[in-house]
């Protein structure tokens, strides 16, 4: 399919109708990456893979962006924006980066597993209502960056997609490092619980160029003998710990450029609201995280948004009302770090 007219795909309802959106493609399609086959009986079961949409504009930059989500989301979350913007995938297409958007295995469109899971319709929204720092259910902050109207708060919950069955990082990990050996050397956008994967991504995949993680809030790997202690929080989630890798894997994530950036509304001391003091804590063992990779050489960074006057992001930024203004502060950096060009 070569120079497809973005205004076709507006009609087809992947583009949101804005003038902005209209751009020429080179090319799009799909793919599944990574996985196993289960033998059984004579038959056989094809899972855990990772499912990939992917776009290429005309004169696309270098470098791809390959798009990781975070738990209870797809790839749906870097498309169209619960208020009906465009996302992070329109908006780096029209900055002239090749765009993959990752469905992690047992989850959306990747969603046959090989491990058993049970699915419990078990209500939990106002919860993350609170967490993804929205406000304190049912109000929300002020000048918290977000679409309020009722359809607009439709969209953004009916965007939650459940595992299939049990997360495992490193089954997420090994279907992404099969993604970078199809997309070749690319650029790792993440989110949240992404960040884990991603890290692991890194260790095991030499084609991970740059990693971009927003807000991760898990997964933390530290080589042995120096993770932190756990930090007790109000969090529903709990204490937050850290894990331990040998040093030789760890020394691969000092190897390549890495950006956390992290929203608003964390506070620096514990609260009682359990949904800001769990990023508390995210936030202080992502500082150690980062300071620990410093300090063997490595070369990452820690962008906290108020702090450069960038006010009212939630956990999912990148749907928030200001996310072209987010998208900018990731593609500064890129610029910095001399991945920004063809």
């Amino acid at each position: 399919m070569k120079k497809l007219i973005a205004e076709i795909l507006i009609a087809s309802g992947i583009f949101s109708a804005t003038a902005e959106a209209r751009f020429v493609l080179e090319t799009q399609g799909s793919f599944f990456a990574g996985g196993k086959v289960l033998e059984e009986s004579g038959q056989t079961l094809h899972g855990d893979h990772a499912y990939v949409f992917y776009q290429i504009p005309v004169r696309a930059k270098k470098y791809p962006l390959i798009f990781l989500h975070g738990a209870g989301q797809s790839g749906k979350s870097w498309e169209t924006t619960p208020d009906g913007r465009d996302g992070f995938q329109n908006i780096f297409l029209r900055k002239k980066f090749k765009t993959y958007i990752v469905d992690q295995p047992r989850r959306g469109r990747a969603g046959q597993s090989l491990s058993a899971g049970n699915y419990e319709p078990r209500p939990y929204e106002m919860t993350s209502f609170d967490v993804g720092r929205l406000g304190i259910y049912p109000e929300f902050f002020d000048g918290v960056q977000v679409a309020k109207d009722s359809e607009s708060q439709n969209q953004l919950w009916r965007r939650g997609t459940p595992n299939i069955g049990n997360f495992d990082a490193n089954v997420a990990s090994d279907a992404m490092k099969s993604v970078f050996e199809r997309t070749g050397d690319g650029i790792l956008i993440s989110h949240s619980q992404g960040g884990g994967v991603g890290w692991l991504t890194v260790i095991k995949s030499d084609k991970v160029k740059a990693v971009i993680s927003i807000e991760p809030g898990s997964g933390f790997l530290f080589p042995e003998g120096e993770i932190p202690e756990p930090m007790p929080s109000s969090s529903p989630f709990g204490a937050l710990s850290g894990e331990s890798i040998p040093l030789d894997q760890f020394e691969r994530l000092t190897k390549i450029p890495i950006l956390l950036i992290y929203g608003d509304n964390i506070p620096i001391k514990p609260v009682d609201d359990g949904g800001r003091d769990n990023w508390r804590v995210r936030l202080a063992m992502a500082k150690l995280w980062i300071e620990t990779i410093n300090c063997h050489g490595g070369q990452a960074e820690l962008i906290s948004l108020p702090e450069i006057g960038i006010y009212g992001n939630t956990h999912s930024m990148f749907a928030d009302l200001n996310n072209e203004q987010i998208a900018d502060v990731m593609e500064n950096w890129l610029d910095q770090k001399n991945l920004n060009g063809r």
